[in-house]
């Protein structure tokens, strides 16, 4: 499994793939360990048919805690998210839940990014230009939850 001390944000999105690829190839499950212990959690989480571990949410809001004390702290990491808003707010309006957070918002674009590329679909240069500017976003985060994981 993706270590999530290494890079939060890569663990979060491989664990929206593996909740996909459970719900696609439920038989699968039985090959791994690993992947018998997410179908069991699907299952007793009651998230077979859609939503997120309590793994993934967790994780998610230690990001979002990370993103909210760097909002208040770092001008420039302020001002990276006021360039990225138009369009993460575009992002969620084209989604059920217009309301997620920035973070989620930017996990949501590169897993969707992720999917169109599995599918050889062509990415815009303006899709481009966000994924980088949310891929930087999300670095940051993780850097300071792998600093605040192994400075404890």
């Amino acid at each position: 499994m993706k270590n999530k001390r290494e890079n939060i944000a890569e663990y979060v999105l491989y664990l929206w793939q593996i909740e996909d690829y459970l719900r696609a190839f439920p038989e699968q499950a039985e090959t791994h360990e690993e992947l018998r212990d997410l179908k069991e959690m699907l299952h007793r989480e009651g998230k077979i048919d859609g939503g997120h571990l309590q793994l993934a949410q967790n994780a998610l809001g230690e990001m979002e805690q990370i993103h909210s004390e760097l909002l208040q702290e770092d001008a420039q990491y302020r001002a990276m998210v006021m360039r990225l808003q138009p369009a993460l707010n575009i992002l969620k309006s084209k989604t059920d839940r217009p309301t997620m957070s920035d973070v989620e918002a930017c996990l949501v674009l590169l897993y969707q990014i992720m999917m169109l590329r599995l599918q050889k679909r062509e990415i815009s240069e303006d899709t481009q230009q966000v994924q980088q500017q949310a891929t930087r976003l999300l670095q940051i985060i993780s850097r300071c939850y792998y600093d605040d994981q192994t400075t404890i």
